[in-house]
């Protein structure tokens, strides 16, 4: 379980993360919902360690983050799987090196032991046979694919997706959501998902959080998330405006 307790971040004096307090629980896929800048990416990077707190920690499986020396940091670290937004693949490494990557930088395997796992996480994705392709040559939703294979390439425990589907057509952005669902079920990992969009989280969450101006303001399952009266969620929700849209005077 990962636990987040009163966890605060500013930069600059503007505070982003305002004593966040959360649970996530073991085999969960859990999703976090909020508008652009409330600190959904920042709370992730605080998870990875990519960031320090200000205030507040973090415990993984009771271990507290910011209490790990630099060689438990990177022990506990492949614990983790991390898709980027936009899947941060190496332009000029194949899909096969792009994969291997950790494997080659924290394990002792062969290169036959390394070719034999990345072919069966690219089957996992969806993508047998590219080993020998450059991300160049994919489509948005292809590469999205390969970020999640090398993902869990190090079969790690927790999978964390920064707005998988950003950019993709509606299509692949369902297939992406299947994947994520399937890939909880198969490895048994637990799943923490930033998202804006509201079709993937009915698609597949367990729970969602909202965090809006630094604080989660919704905890709750989706049924709890249509059926809210707070205005803030509802307004997020359903894709409605705070007020009208004031015109603006035209110039002749």
């Amino acid at each position: 379980m990962i636990e987040i307790v009163n966890l605060k971040k500013s930069f600059e004096g503007k505070i982003v993360l305002r004593r966040v307090n959360l649970k996530v629980y073991d085999g969960e896929k859990l999703v976090i919902i909020g508008r652009s800048g409330c600190g959904k990416s920042v709370l992730l990077k605080n998870i990875l360690n990519l960031m320090q707190p200000d205030d507040g920690y973090i415990l993984v499986d009771d271990v507290p983050i910011k209490m790990v020396g630099q060689k438990d940091l990177f022990i506990l670290r492949k614990q983790f799987g991390f898709l980027f937004q936009g899947a941060a693949l190496f332009d000029s490494m194949t899909v096969a090196e792009n994969i291997a990557l950790p494997l080659v930088e924290h394990t002792n395997m062969s290169q036959k032991e390394i070719a034999k796992k990345v072919a069966e996480k690219l089957e996992m994705v969806g993508l047998p046979g590219i080993e020998k392709l450059k991300p160049s040559e994919l489509s948005g939703g292809m590469k999205k694919r390969v970020g999640l294979a090398r993902a869990i390439i190090m079969d790690p425990k927790y999978v964390l997706y920064d707005e998988p589907t950003t950019g993709l057509d509606p299509i692949m952005a369902a297939s992406i959501d299947h994947l994520i669902n399937e890939l909880n079920d198969r490895l048994q990992v637990t799943s923490i998902i930033v998202t804006h969009d509201m079709q993937s989280v009915d698609r597949i969450a367990d729970r969602v959080v909202m965090l809006h101006m630094g604080k989660i303001i919704f905890e709750g399952d989706l049924n709890d998330l249509h059926t809210t009266e707070n205005p803030i969620v509802h307004q997020f929700v359903h894709g409605k405006m705070e007020g009208p849209i004031q015109p603006k005077p035209v110039k002749y």
